[in-house]
């Protein structure tokens, strides 16, 4: 075949020997023509500690593919980190998706190895090589060691929401929460429940981007070494057979959605699983989620939905033993990272357990995700139903309006009473609003609810919420208060129905009232500049996976990659 890299590499004029000149002197020559070169797009920061595990595995990957003749250099990616990026991290998804696919446009580079881990970190990058079409597998950090307090195992994200309730509410002292804030801080990986990071690590192994049951091991265990240089092998042998993402069709996007019902998975990936089946060019929706939400049971009982942590997944034999428990639910023709089909890995697999059920013993029979629609979220809303009270899937009350991220804050620590019957609606926090569409969606509870045994109200909103979260929150509100969005006419009093099951939202809001209320002169908007008001012009809704309208790609065709002129620069 003939490599992409020979473009630079090949010939006897001044760019090609520059070109080879500079890979020698970054310690990478480049012999002959046979040798693919694989990018080792490389996220960690010390910013973010989900992804510094990363820099570990190189040596690995290295080591794999160079000892099947290709050549492996790396480069710099930036960072997404929840922790510590404001206002949020997926305000910089599709700088970063754009960042990686200019990249593999602009240098001689073969296949690309995505090493990400923290939330929004994998997204982009997979976006940026689903555009870029290049040879792609992922490499992640795994989750981080599981923390103790009060003699019991707590879960980042879950337990950290559950004890500043416990901490409003009153039960936990200033000396326990400095005792938790050192419980928490105990080790580098990502959030060892089942958030963002692990869903997605979940949904890249079924999607044939990720080494089977690899992503969910914890981080800083040798297997990650061992399937690093594995992984090095294979994505050679990628570049040589031409295995491209535009491989990856609706069927596997299918088996991903059913996947992300069965590990109660992080509402979050919905939106990033759009964007990545839009980059390839293939149809995935809102109603493929609604879809496997109601036909597919929880059967991973891990945080929120469930009670375990990835620890216990990893033992209960990860991604590949779920596949095995859903069977025929899941395509089994489907191709993994390792060549194999789905169907011939979740054969070896380990059976079902307490911690990865059978079909026949969920979890959770109903599933993990409900669609909503209706007068106020005409587009969509969506809530994952299994980390919800069921109680209050059906539920009409009162609204009490939050505009701002200040007002949230000021609401969680109010001293005022608040009728717990009532809706909370956060509104103007979504990919425009936020801006990035913060996860400020699990609008705290204040103080005079929880002192009363109140731990979950209704919330809406057109923000999102942390994959570790749960609740009766219905997010993702579309087209969203910044945009003209219905939500954004929500005044407090105002009546609110939810019904998750029969999926609808309404407003009790007469036509005439709500034109009334549209006709006022809307707030100023807060003057943004630079990648900000940029990324405020371009990004579409919640629905269409909140990418840039000018990066989607054109549905029914794979994505072709536009070579730069290789001469003098």
């Amino acid at each position: 075949m003939k490599l992409r890299s020979g473009a630079w590499f090949q010939g006897d004029d001044e760019v090609a020997l520059d070109a080879r000149v500079a890979m020698a002197m970054g310690g990478h020559p480049v012999h002959g023509s046979d040798a693919p070169v694989i990018g080792l797009a490389n996220s960690s920061s010390d910013f973010n500690p989900c992804n510094q595990p990363l820099d570990d595995l190189v040596a690995s990957l290295r080591l794999g593919i160079e000892e099947v003749g290709g050549v492996a250099v790396q480069f710099p990616v930036m960072s997404l980190g929840e922790d510590i990026m404001k206002p949020a991290a997926m305000l910089y998804r599709n700088l970063v998706a754009m960042e990686v696919e200019e990249s593999l446009r602009s240098q001689p580079l073969d296949g690309v190895i995505v090493l990400a881990a923290c939330d929004k970190s994998v997204p982009a990058g997979l976006m940026g090589a689903f555009s870029a079409n290049l040879p792609t597998l992922l490499v992640m950090s795994g989750p981080r060691p599981s923390a103790h307090f009060k003699g019991r195992r707590i879960g980042t994200g879950t337990d950290l929401w559950r004890t500043w309730d416990e901490r409003r509410a009153g039960v936990i002292s200033d000396g326990d929460w400095k005792d938790f804030e050192e419980a928490l801080a105990l080790g580098r990986g990502t959030c060892n429940t089942m958030g963002t990071a692990s869903t997605m690590g979940v949904l890249a192994e079924t999607l044939g981007l990720a080494w089977p049951g690899v992503t969910s091991v914890p981080a800083g265990d040798a297997r990650h070494h061992d399937a690093a240089r594995a992984l090095g092998r294979r994505i050679v042998t990628m570049v040589r057979d031409e295995v491209r993402p535009e491989r990856i069709d609706r069927r596997a996007f299918l088996n991903a959605a059913s996947v992300l019902s069965a590990i109660g998975g992080s509402t979050n990936a919905v939106i990033h699983l759009t964007a990545l089946a839009r980059r390839l060019g293939v149809e995935f929706t809102l109603d493929d989620v609604d879809r496997a939400g109601r036909n597919v049971p929880v059967l991973v009982d891990i945080e929120p939905s469930g009670q375990g942590l990835m620890e216990d997944f990893d033992r209960a034999g990860g991604t590949p033993a779920l596949w095995r428990s859903l069977g025929s639910v899941l395509n089994g023709d489907v191709v993994t990272a390792t060549g194999a089909t789905l169907a011939s890995v979740a054969a070896k697999a380990l059976d079902a357990s307490d911690v990865i059920r059978p079909l026949s013993d969920p979890i959770d029979a109903e599933g993990a995700f409900r669609v909503v629609r209706g007068n106020i979220a005409p587009e969509g809303a969506l809530i994952k139903r299994s980390a919800a009270t069921k109680d209050l899937l059906r539920h009409r009350g009162p609204a009490i309006v939050l505009r701002t991220a200040d007002e949230a804050k000021a609401f969680s620590t109010s001293t005022d009473e608040v009728d717990p019957a009532s809706v909370l609606v956060l509104a103007g926090a979504g990919p425009v609003g936020g801006p990035g569409m913060p996860e400020w969606g699990m609008v705290s509870l204040p103080p005079s609810v929880l002192q009363r045994g109140v731990t979950d109200m209704v919330r809406v909103t057109d923000a999102r919420m942390s994959g570790t979260s749960f609740g009766t929150v219905f997010l993702h509100a579309a087209p969203e208060a910044a945009t003209g969005g219905p939500l954004g006419l929500v005044e407090s009093g105002d009546m609110i129905s939810v019904d998750a099951d029969a999926g609808t939202i309404s407003l009790d809001v007469s036509d005439d009232d709500l034109a009334e209320r549209r006709a006022r002169p809307a707030a100023p908007r807060r003057v943004e500049r630079g990648y900000v008001s940029f990324y405020a012009a371009h990004v579409l809704q919640a629905p269409d996976g909140c990418d840039f309208d000018f990066l989607v790609g054109t549905p029914g065709e794979a994505p072709r990659l536009i070579e730069p002129v290789v001469g003098r620069s």
